[in-house]
């Protein structure tokens, strides 16, 4: 909403034109000083005011449109739902085009749409490539972890590779201890050149309770890479492909439970996810939200309102009856 700002510079550059060309107007009539004396009651000064009461209204109704507010109440609410930890492949192999835009543009979009459907469900997210970190510990709070969706990138991390039996082991031990029996693991990655053994880290999962579904991004006939707007070659020169690697995500699929799905460009698979997730046996979690909010939007138009009366009330022009009652003459 603030990018509604913008509007206030764009006014007054108006304005300014519009000024300009008003003087323009008034030489061609006259001489300035001779036409100022035929318009007595002409008062720029007050046309000025006027401008900025209502420049101050709209910079007053845009921040009531962003609505701030601030939790005046922390309170512990109990939740019923699962822990579900998604973990994403940000290399570089991401970055190919097979899926349009590419497929971490389509990642981001996907996870971004699943937040509105977690329901009561808690979200965590695991970023890897050659290595991997928790980007987003396990919360119930689906603004922030929009924010972070966002943010994925495959520069979140400098080595490069695949290391997604890393990323599962790390997601395996981020889950909460109150989530026992209803926990969640959703890998989105092609699945390409991994470093380590995934399979082995899958069935440790599994071993823990933990079902672990699986998104093919990307097509078995692959893409290249662009990167820093060139295609990423190998030490002989040749383009790089990047292909799904569907066999890889189906074994790790299996070895835990859960089941593959391969995405595409009209779909990357999550609500066929979602929809298992929602039949997990769910456990009743505690969880700290702000409760009681402080609205402000109110004060702000209030203050608007009465900025645009008093801009309406003035006179463009100078007050005869006012003039009489001018104490500084």
């Amino acid at each position: 909403m603030f990018y509604l700002l913008l509007l206030v510079p764009l006014m007054v550059g108006v304005w300014i034109v519009a000024l300009q060309m008003q003087k323009r107007r008034v030489r061609k009539f006259g001489d300035p000083q001779t036409v100022a004396q035929l318009m007595p009651d002409a008062s720029p000064r007050r046309m000025r005011n006027k401008f900025i009461l209502l420049l101050a209204a709209i910079a007053l109704i845009v921040t009531a449109l962003a609505r701030p507010q601030s939790g005046s109440k922390l309170t512990e609410r109990e939740r019923t739902g699962v822990e579900l930890m998604l973990v994403v492949d940000v290399s570089n192999s991401m970055l190919a085009e097979d899926l349009r835009p590419n497929r971490l543009e389509v990642t981001r979009i996907a996870i971004g749409r699943l937040m509105n459907d977690l329901g009561q469900n808690r979200v965590g997210i695991v970023v890897f490539a050659g290595e991997a970190y928790v980007l987003l510990p396990i919360t119930s709070d689906f603004v922030t972890a929009r924010t972070f969706v966002n943010r994925l990138s495959t520069n979140m991390v400098v080595e490069q590779g695949t290391a997604m039996g890393a990323a599962i082991e790390l997601a395996a031990n981020s889950f909460s201890s109150m989530s026992e029996g209803s926990r969640v693991m959703i890998v989105i990655s092609d699945g390409e050149n991994h470093e380590d053994d995934p399979l082995e880290a899958a069935m440790l999962a599994a071993g823990r309770g933990i079902v672990i579904h699986t998104i093919g991004i990307g097509t078995p006939e692959g893409s290249p890479i662009m990167l820093d707007g060139d295609y990423i070659r190998d030490e002989n020169g040749q383009i790089v492909v990047s292909k799904l690697d569907e066999a890889m995500l189906q074994r790790v699929a299996l070895a835990a439970g859960g089941a593959y799905v391969r995405a595409t460009n009209r779909s990357i698979g999550l609500t066929e996810i979602v929809e298992m997730v929602n039949n997990t046996e769910s456990v009743t979690f505690r969880a700290m939200v702000f409760d009681e909010w402080h609205e402000y939007f109110r004060w702000l138009l209030i203050a608007a309102l009465a900025l645009l009366l008093v801009e309406m009330l003035m006179l463009g022009r100078k007050s005869r009856i006012l003039a009489r009652f001018n104490v500084f003459k």
